[in-house]
């Protein structure tokens, strides 16, 4: 992975971090919505992009994890 790459994720993860749990709820929803779209035009043989399907898959994980640290910080500061 290229260094350009690496900071580019670095800055995505920055910016989702600065978001909140409705905004990265909604986020993931749409990020979702994409995916299945890409799959449905996959299925009926027009399909996009190959790399898309996979950057939404890797956005869509980002987005998680980000979730799963706010989650993880309540509870750590509600022990």
């Amino acid at each position: 992975m290229s260094r350009k790459n690496i900071k580019e994720r670095a800055r995505s993860l920055t910016a989702l971090r600065g978001k909140t749990r409705v905004e990265l709820r909604k986020e993931l929803a749409e990020l979702r919505r994409e995916q299945f779209n890409l799959r449905m035009a996959a299925a009926s043989g027009q399909p996009a992009r190959p790399d898309q399907h996979a950057k939404a898959t890797g956005k869509i994980a980002r987005v998680k994890t980000v979730l799963n640290e706010m989650d993880r910080a309540d509870a750590g500061s509600k022990a």
